[in-house]
This record gives structure tokens, C-alpha cells and sequence, in this order.
């Protein structure tokens, strides 16, 4: 349970500070006991509203032609028409049926049958990222493991080269940072960083053009359903949306999940007793649960409505708060309790349902699956050495530097 005892008057989900010093559980807490549907007013804007139950939470995602994502985008703050036009072409700021015609198309190259080729080698570059650090006793735990498996299955998926990996790090830190002085603190500073990604895919396909190969970019330029094709702008738009949430969300989801397994060591050990695939299996549904790597998504209401006895007008935001959702009272049996064994876990970290149900959970669940039965495996022992410093953000719940250390072990053959 959140050790603050707030109440409702104490909630201000704009105070990102709060949200890095991770004093939002405790908002929520509130609000879903207290006012579910919630209105949060906000200084240079008209306000939202929060939902905040697991069940209004699938209402809304499902419902999209109530509850839009092309009227108003998904972040908390409007954009203004140049950040709009910059962002109309992704699928995550599109509706049905324009929505399903680029999701069959972007599907051709990220195929469940693409996702099982990876398998072997991801499971390879698992036990290669660990032999890396395994003798060395001590190593900041994001940048060394949470963020390498991730970032080196991403660059395989695109064709990007392993030594060029660390730019897709680096464009994404901007493009979700904006938040974060460490970041830069600028919007600006996101769409230079948009810009630059461009550049690069744009001259990715065009050498794929000549010289095709087993990558998704390959298969995007190729994609073709009744004749119709993905423009540049949507091409580069997926190769900005697969770079952040390829790398960002099970980055972050790892980070998080690995900092619960040494918060409750008799769930570590339950692992490391019992490291078997079915195990292993729940034990990431639950990090999933636990972790809520994008914390929220919004939407834009298309018409008056009305939720749980509030008033909703046309126009207003609605905001989803899937970190909220994930610790529903009335879903999660003691939902504060960290349990690897949870079972039904009817976490929505990858969404709750609808048509943007998220496209790369098979890879999420895969590296996390990987990851962990690697680390529980061979280092059983791992502890926080250090302060776990928390990314400035509300939207992105993510972990930036993580020191931790354990018993030296040596490495295994490869």
C-alpha cells in the first residue's frame, strides 16, 4: 500500500514531480475509492478527465467512436497545428477504418511467425548481455541490462546495425524525455530528434530498396494490400513509433520488474527455486501488472456522455490512467502485494482491448520472458547498491539509473 495517506483535495496529477518521486499511487488510491471519473483542472488548459477503474478504463479504450484518438491525440497537453501535422500519420493518433488499413499494412512486417525467427538469437544476445556483466559484481542495471536487450531485438527487427543501436537510445530518450531537464526539457528539442530519426529510415529504406533483407523495414516498403501501400509519411511515422515503444516500454518494464523481484526477496527466491517456463510466464505478467511502462493514453470525447454520474461534454479529454487501472481493488486481489504467482492477471499494460491493443506485446513478452529467466538463473542474488533515480515524466513511467550489485559468476559459453 502507498505510505501517504492523501486525500482528495491532495490530488494534482499535473505535479510531475509527484509522479517521479512516485507519490502517484497514492493519488490514485484516492480517486479510485473516492471520485473514479475524476476532473483534474489544468493551468494552461481546460482540464481532463481521469479515469481510473480498470472496468471504465475498457469501456473507453474499446469504444472509439466515442472516445477518439485522431480529435485530439493521446497526451494530456493540445498540440498546436505544426506538432499536429507532425503526428497525424502514426497509428496511434488514427481511428478506424483509417486505423485498420494501416495496421493490415504494418502487420505484414511484424508477424508472429517474424517474432518466433528471433527467438534463438534474442535468447543468444540474452546470455551474451549477461556474460557482459556477470564477473564484474556491481553495474547501473538500466543502461548495462534493461535497456540492451530491447534496443539490440529493435535494431535485428529493422535492420538498424547493432554498432548504430545507440542512436535509436538516444532519439527516444529526446523523443519521450521532454519532461526531464536531463532530456533537455524541450519539445523542440523531441521534434529535432523526430527529424533526425527520419533522415536515417528514410535513407534505410531507400538502401533496403536496392538491397532487400529479413527486416521490417524491408517489409513495410513491400507491404501491399489490394494495391494499396504505406506513404512516406507513414512509413516514417512507424519507424518513430517502433524505435520509442520497441525500446522505451520493456526497457522500462525490466527495470521496474527487476527492482520488485530485490523490494520482495521471497519473490526472488520463488524464481530462482523454480525458474521454469510457467513460472517464468507469470512472474513477467505480473512485472507487466507492476510496472505500467506508459501510464496513461487519452482520448477525446466525440459526443455529450455520461460516465459513472458524471457529465462528459463533446470535446473533452479523457485520460486513461492504465497505471491506475492495474491496481483496481475490485481486479487485483491485494494489489500492492508483489506476487510472481498471480493468476488470473488481468493486467492492461498493453491496453485494455480495442484496435490499439499494442502490436509488439508477443516481443515485449518475449524479452522479458528471456531476461529474466537468464538473470534469476545465473545471478540469484542481485540488491540495490545506490538510489534508483526515477525519469520526470507522467506519461512514461520509467527508471533511468538503477546501481545494483551482486556475487561475481562467470560467464557461459554462448
Amino acid at each position: 500500500m502507498p505510505d501517504e495517506q492523501l486525500t482528495l483535495a491532495d490530488v494534482d496529477l499535473n505535479d510531475i514531480d509527484a509522479f517521479q518521486a512516485q507519490r502517484h499511487h497514492a493519488m490514485f488510491e484516492v480517486l479510485r475509492r473516492e471520485d473514479p471519473v475524476h476532473f483534474q483542472d489544468e493551468p494552461d488548459g481546460p482540464g481532463y478527465w481521469c479515469i481510473t477503474k480498470h472496468a471504465d478504463l475498457m469501456t473507453v479504450n474499446r469504444d472509439y467512436a466515442t472516445f477518439s484518438t485522431a480529435a485530439g491525440g493521446i497526451n494530456i497537453p493540445d498540440l498546436d497545428e505544426e506538432m499536429w501535422n507532425g503526428v497525424r500519420d502514426m497509428m496511434l493518433y488514427m481511428d478506424p477504418p483509417r486505423h485498420t488499413r494501416y495496421r493490415l499494412l504494418v502487420n505484414k512486417g511484424f508477424t508472429p511467425r517474424m517474432i518466433a525467427q528471433l527467438h534463438e538469437s534474442l535468447r543468444l544476445r540474452t546470455r551474451a548481455i549477461v556474460n557482459g556483466i556477470c564477473e564484474r559484481g556491481e553495474i547501473d542495471f538500466v543502461p548495462e541490462i534493461a535497456a540492451e536487450l530491447p534496443l539490440q531485438a529493435i535494431a535485428d527487427l529493422l535492420g538498424v546495425p547493432q554498432e548504430e543501436r545507440s542512436r535509436l537510445f538516444d532519439w527516444s530518450n529526446r523523443l519521450i524525455g521532454f519532461d526531464d531537464p536531463e532530456f533537455r526539457g524541450d519539445r523542440n528539442e523531441g521534434m529535432v530528434a523526430a527529424a533526425e530519426l527520419y533522415l536515417y529510415f528514410n535513407a534505410l529504406a531507400a538502401e533496403r530498396r536496392q538491397t532487400p533483407g529479413n527486416d521490417i523495414v524491408t517489409s513495410l516498403i513491400n507491404a501491399e494490400i489490394d494495391g494499396d501501400t504505406l506513404s512516406e509519411a507513414e512509413f516514417d511515422m512507424f519507424a518513430l513509433l517502433l524505435t520509442v515503444a520497441g525500446n522505451e516500454t520493456t526497457r522500462n518494464a525490466t527495470a521496474h520488474g527487476m527492482k520488485a523481484l530485490m523490494d520482495n526477496p521471497d519473490q526472488y527466491a520463488k524464481l530462482v527455486a523454480d525458474p521454469s517456463p510457467a513460472t517464468i510466464d507469470r512472474a513477467v505478467e505480473e512485472i507487466l501488472r507492476w510496472a505500467t511502462p506508459v501510464l496513461y493514453f487519452r482520448r477525446t470525447a466525440t459526443h455529450d456522455l455520461e460516465l459513472r454520474g458524471r457529465q462528459i461534454k463533446e470535446g473533452d479529454k479523457v485520460i486513461m490512467w492504465h497505471i491506475s487501472a492495474n491496481r483496481d481493488e475490485d481486479v487485483f486481489d491485494d494489489p500492492f502485494r508483489f506476487d510472481v504467482s498471480r493468476w488470473p492477471n488481468e493486467h492492461i499494460a498493453f491496453g485494455g482491448g480495442g484496435p490499439h491493443f499494442c502490436l509488439g506485446a508477443n516481443l515485449a513478452r518475449l524479452e522479458l520472458r528471456l531476461v529474466f529467466e537468464e538473470l534469476v538463473t545465473r545471478i540469484p542474488d542481485m540488491h540495490l547498491d545506490g538510489e534508483v533515480e526515477y525519469l520526470r515524466s507522467n506519461f512514461i513511467g520509467g527508471i533511468k539509473r538503477m546501481p545494483v550489485a551482486f556475487t561475481p559468476t562467470a560467464p557461459i559459453p554462448v
